[in-house]
């Protein structure tokens, strides 16, 4: 019995400091995510980027405590060989890379958010198919200011080819949005956005046929094993017929900004 007691106290002593080891281990800094999602069509501020055809869609994240982050996120495409005005004569994927820096003001509800987008858009463009033309991905640089279910973010393009746009230099986006918690599944969307391009080309302005306005509203419902799904009404606001036959698809004469609703299922990891 007494050597049982002494193997016990033995035990004890080493499954102790292992136990308190186990008790005090820091949380590690650094997180990764994933997500994937299927929706009944790819809006991109405020213009379908799949000619309203479904869109299968996935991401991955990496974070640090510390508040900075990179990630990349992929989507298939359409919009630029839905018409031979943009000189592409293959290409459907567009793959995104983007990294900065968030964080709060102090113990308060306001945060920040900084970085750079890389909008990356594969495929084979021919200037011989459509002389003037350029490339269309981009490079912006983004800012946002948030507040619990508010934010405003206001991205700058750095390239002189924004989305294919020539010229263009400085155009900027405001994407000034809300998501509301309603219940502690469901959630409201809501979203106004202002597409200012800059630049001209031949003495014609960019904004006099490519700039707009968008806005968004919709819903979300989270569903067990972290499933999320919802649908949302969109639209884009163009000033002009001209702003309208720039954004109209010459293949089929679909308006690729006009009232639409999508719905889709997400699943985050």
């Amino acid at each position: 019995m007494r050597k049982l007691l002494l193997a016990s106290a033995v035990s004890a002593a080493f499954l102790l400091p292992m136990t308190a080891s186990a008790q005090t281990a820091p949380a590690s800094p650094h997180t990764f995510t994933g997500n994937a999602g299927l929706y009944s069509q790819y809006i991109f501020r405020g213009l379908t980027q799949t000619n309203r055809d479904p869109a299968l869609q996935g991401g991955l994240d990496y974070s640090h405590a510390s508040g900075f982050y990179v990630g990349t996120w992929l989507s298939n495409i359409s919009w630029l060989t839905d018409t031979p005005a943009t000189g592409y004569t293959s290409s459907s994927l567009e793959w995104d890379f983007y990294g900065g820096y968030r964080g709060t003001f102090g113990a308060s509800d306001f945060g920040y958010d900084v970085g750079l987008l890389q909008y990356y858009y594969p495929g084979t463009h021919s200037t011989f198919v459509a002389p003037g033309t350029v490339k269309a991905d981009t490079l912006e640089a983004y800012g946002a200011l948030t507040w619990k279910w508010l934010s405003a973010k206001y991205s700058y393009s750095l390239g002189s080819k924004t989305f294919g746009v020539p010229s263009s230099r400085g155009t900027w986006y405001l994407d000034i949005s809300a998501n509301y918690p309603l219940t502690d599944k469901l959630s409201l969307q809501a979203h106004y956005g202002k597409q200012k391009f800059e630049g001209a080309v031949a003495g014609v302005s960019n904004d006099s046929f490519a700039s707009y306005e968008d806005y968004k509203l919709g819903l979300s419902y989270a569903l067990p094993k972290d499933f999320t799904v919802g649908g949302y009404y969109t639209t884009a606001k163009m000033d002009s017929a001209l702003h309208k036959a720039f954004y109209t698809n010459t293949a089929d004469s679909r308006m690729v900004g006009k009232d639409t609703f999508t719905v889709f299922v997400q699943k985050t990891f």
